[in-house]
C-alpha cells in the first residue's frame, strides 16, 4: 500500500512539472531562451543556501531569489553596456558559486545536495503538488490572455510593440512564471537538469508541429511520455528519476530526429 501511494505521488508530481513546463518550453525554444532557463535553474542553489540560512521555507526561498534575479537581469540590460548572453553568464555562474559557498557554510545542517542538483522524488509532498495546481492556474490566466501577443513578441517584438503590445511587461510576466515552474519543478528533475525538461519536449515537438497550438499540444503529450518512461525505468531499474526522465525525453528527441532524416 505504501508503495502504491509513493508511486502516485511521484507520478503526480512528475507530470504536473512536465505539464507546467511545457508551454513555457514551447517559448523558450521558440525565443532561443535557454539560457535564461539555466540561470534561473542556477540561482535556485543560491534561494536553497539562503532558505536554509534565514530559516525560510525552502521553496519560498527560491521563487524569491529567482525573482529577484529577474528583476536584476532586466535592470542590467537596461543600465549595463553587455551583451544578454554575457549577463546571463555572469548571473548564472555567480549564482550558483554563491549558492555553493553559502550551502558550506551550513556545516551544522545535514543537506542532500546531490537531491537538488538531480531530483528527489521522495522529497515530493502534497504541499508540493498544491503549489504546481497553483501555478498550473496562473500558466493557463497568462496564457489564455497573452497567447497572440506571446506569438507575435516571438516573431518580431518591435512590430509586437508597434501593434500595442507592452513587450517589456510581458517578457517580465514570462520570466516569473518561469521562475515559479523551476522552483517547484526542481524537485522532480534538480538544478541541473531542470533546463532539459522545458527545451527537449518542446525541441521534439517542433519537429511534428505544423502550427504552434499542435507544437503546444505535442510538447504536453510527448512530456507525459517523458514521464511515465522515466518513472517506469525509474522503479523497476533501480535509476535516479530526474536523470531517467531526462533520458527519456532525449531519446524521443533522436528518435524524431532520426525519423525526420530518413
Amino acid at each position: 500500500m505504501a508503495i502504491d501511494h509513493f508511486m502516485l505521488l511521484a507520478l503526480a508530481g512528475g507530470l504536473l512539472a512536465a505539464w507546467l513546463a511545457a508551454p513555457l518550453g514551447v517559448f523558450v525554444v521558440w525565443q532561443r531562451q535557454a539560457y535564461f532557463g539555466e540561470t534561473l535553474a542556477h540561482s535556485a542553489l543560491l534561494g536553497i543556501g539562503l532558505g536554509l540560512m534565514l530559516q525560510l521555507n525552502l521553496t519560498l526561498a527560491i521563487v524569491i531569489t529567482s525573482f529577484l534575479i529577474v528583476f536584476g537581469l532586466h535592470s542590467l540590460r537596461r543600465n549595463a553596456q553587455l551583451a544578454s548572453d554575457t549577463l546571463l553568464g555572469i548571473l548564472a555562474h555567480g549564482a550558483l558559486a554563491t549558492g555553493l559557498v553559502v550551502l558550506s557554510l551550513q556545516g551544522n545542517i545535514q543537506l542532500d545536495i546531490l537531491g537538488y542538483l538531480f531530483g528527489d522524488i521522495l522529497s515530493i509532498h502534497p504541499s508540493d503538488l498544491i503549489w504546481m495546481l497553483v501555478i498550473g492556474l496562473l500558466l493557463i490566466g497568462f496564457f489564455s490572455r497573452h497567447w497572440h501577443d506571446l506569438l507575435n513578441l516571438t516573431l518580431n517584438s518591435e512590430l509586437a510593440q508597434v501593434e500595442g503590445v507592452d513587450v517589456k511587461r510581458l517578457q517580465l510576466q514570462m520570466a516569473l512564471l518561469l521562475a515559479l515552474v523551476i522552483a517547484v519543478a526542481m524537485k522532480i528533475v534538480g538544478v541541473l537538469l531542470i533546463t532539459s525538461l522545458l527545451i527537449l519536449p518542446a525541441a521534439s515537438a517542433r519537429r511534428l508541429a505544423r502550427t504552434p497550438e499542435q507544437m503546444l499540444g505535442y510538447s504536453f503529450i510527448l512530456a507525459t511520455i517523458s514521464v511515465l518512461i522515466g518513472l517506469t525505468l525509474s522503479y523497476y531499474a533501480d535509476l535516479p528519476s530526474g536523470p531517467a526522465i531526462v533520458v527519456s525525453a532525449l531519446g524521443l528527441f533522436l528518435l524524431l530526429l532520426f525519423k525526420k532524416q530518413t
